[in-house]
C-alpha cells in the first residue's frame, strides 16, 4: 500500500456528489450566460439550443443532435422515430434506472430483459441473440455506470435482424468504444443532463445523437407535436423541448467536461492505488474497464460481496461518508412490471448486483483528503462487517508508512 502522510485524519463528512463545489468554479461564467438568456427573453428551442445540439453533434462525432425535455424524452421519443409501438418487444437490461424500461413500456412495447455482465453490469451481449424474436423491434444496450456496452455483438445483430440499436448513454457522455464516443455507437444515442450527471444541467435535460437525417427530423417535429411548422401536425407527438435557460448552463459546461472526466479517472485511479494490497479486497471488487474502452466514471461502483454490502454502507454512512446503491431492486422484479410475468430468479447476475454494489464519491471536484478518508473509512466498515480478522485501516497505514 503507499504511504499516508496524514494518518490521523480529521472526521470530516464527505458528500457522495458535491454540485456545490462544481458551480464555484463557474459561478461568473454561468451568471453571465442565464443572464443573456434573459437579455433575449427567448426562453424555449431557439438559438441557445441550437448551438447546444452543434456543439453536443461536435462533441459525440456525430452528425445531428436533438435537445429535449429529458433523458427520459430522449428514450421515449427514440423509441417513437424508430417505430417501435404496441405489440413490440425491446430487449434491454433489467439492472438500470427504472426509465429505461419505462419508456418501453410508454410507447405502449413490451420489455424484453436480458441479464448483465457480472463484471461490468452492462447488458451481457452473448445472451442476446436468444432473446430475439419476430416481434423485437429495437435493443437498448445501457452504458451503465461511465462504461460503454460491448457494442461489436450487438452491431452484428442489428444488421442480421435489421434491428436498430438505441442507446441508453444517459451515464456515458465522453465515454468510448473502440475509438467512437457514446452516442454514434447505435442508430440513435440517449443522454440526459440530470444536475448529477457528468454533464448536468440546473434541471432536467436531455439529447438524442444519429447520424441518421429522416430520423433526426422525425425526432424534431415529435418533439414539437409532430409539427413541421404552420400548425400543420402531420403526426401525434409531444411536448418536449429543452429550455434555452438549460441550453445556456450546459454550453458553459460543456467546455470543461473533457476536465471533469479526466478528474475523475484520476480518482477512480486512486481509489484503485489507496486500496491496492489491503486485505479488503478479498471481500470487494473494484470496477474494471474493458478493453479499448474510455470508463467516465459517473459512478465508482465496488462490489461487495459476501453478503457485507448493507453493514458497510450504514457504517460508511454513520461516519459520515456519502455512498449509495445503483440499483437495489432489479427491473424484473418493479411491482408494475408484474405483468410481464418474470420470475424473481430470472436474471441471478442482476439479482446478485443489486444484493452487492456499493457507489463511492466520485465527483471531479474530490481532493485527497477526501478520497484518503472514504478508503479510511471503507476499510474500517469493511473490517467491521467481516467475520475476519482484518487490520483496521489505521494499522494498514502504519504498516504502509
Amino acid at each position: 500500500m503507499p504511504t499516508f502522510p496524514n494518518v490521523g485524519f480529521p472526521p470530516e463528512p464527505v458528500p457522495f456528489i458535491d454540485l456545490v463545489a462544481q458551480f464555484q468554479t463557474i459561478r461568473n461564467e454561468v451568471k453571465q450566460a442565464v443572464d443573456q438568456v434573459f437579455e433575449t427573453q427567448q426562453f424555449v428551442l431557439g438559438d441557445e439550443v441550437n448551438l447546444l445540439e452543434a456543439e453536443i453533434s461536435e462533441y459525440c462525432d456525430a452528425r445531428y443532435s436533438i435537445a429535449c425535455a429529458s433523458g427520459t424524452d430522449a428514450l421515449i421519443l427514440s423509441l417513437m422515430a424508430v417505430g417501435v409501438g404496441p405489440g413490440d418487444e425491446v430487449i434491454t437490461s433489467p439492472f438500470t434506472f427504472f426509465a429505461t424500461a419505462g419508456a418501453i413500456h410508454r410507447v405502449g412495447a413490451r420489455p424484453k430483459f436480458v441479464d448483465i455482465d457480472p463484471v461490468t453490469y452492462n447488458l451481457n451481449t452473448e445472451l442476446v441473440e436468444a432473446a430475439i424474436d419476430e416481434k423485437t423491434k429495437a435493443i437498448i444496450p445501457v452504458h451503465i455506470f461511465g462504461q460503454c456496452t460491448d457494442m461489436e455483438p450487438l452491431w452484428r445483430m442489428s444488421v442480421r435482424h435489421n434491428i436498430p440499436i438505441v442507446e441508453d448513454a444517459c451515464q456515458a457522455i465522453g465515454a468510448e468504444y473502440q475509438g467512437r464516443r457514446a452516442g454514434v455507437l447505435g442508430t440513435l444515442g440517449c443522454f440526459s443532463f440530470f444536475p448529477t450527471k457528468n454533464l448536468g444541467g440546473a434541471g432536467d435535460g436531455g439529447i438524442i445523437t444519429t447520424d441518421d437525417a429522416e430520423l433526426a427530423a422525425r425526432l424534431k417535429r415529435l418533439r414539437v407535436h409532430g409539427d413541421v411548422g404552420g400548425y400543420n401536425h402531420v403526426e401525434v407527438g409531444f411536448n418536449s423541448r429543452l429550455d434555452s435557460l438549460q441550453a445556456a448552463v450546459l454550453r458553459v459546461k460543456l467546455r470543461y467536461l473533457e476536465n471533469w472526466s479526466e478528474q475523475r479517472r484520476r480518482n477512480a485511479q486512486r481509489y484503485a492505488d489507496l486500496l491496492h494490497g489491503s486485505e479488503i479486497l478479498n471481500h470487494i471488487d473494484l470496477p474494471v474497464t474493458g478493453t479499448d474502452q474510455r470508463h467516465v466514471y459517473n459512478q465508482y461502483t465496488l462490489r461487495i460481496k459476501d453478503g457485507l454490502r448493507d453493514v458497510v454502507m450504514q457504517q460508511m454512512r454513520a461516519q459520515g461518508v456519502g455512498c449509495a446503491v445503483y440499483y437495489p431492486i432489479p427491473l424484473h422484479m418493479q411491482k408494475c412490471f408484474d405483468y410481464l410475468g418474470y420470475h424473481p430468479d430470472d436474471f441471478p447476475e442482476s439479482n446478485l448486483a443489486a444484493q452487492e454494489v456499493l457507489s463511492l464519491p466520485i465527483f471531479s471536484e474530490m481532493t485527497e483528503q477526501q478520497q484518503n478518508r472514504v478508503v479510511e473509512v471503507l476499510i474500517d466498515a469493511a473490517s467491521t462487517a467481516t467475520t475476519l480478522k482484518l487490520p483496521t485501516a489505521s494499522e494498514q497505514f502504519r504498516r504502509a508508512a
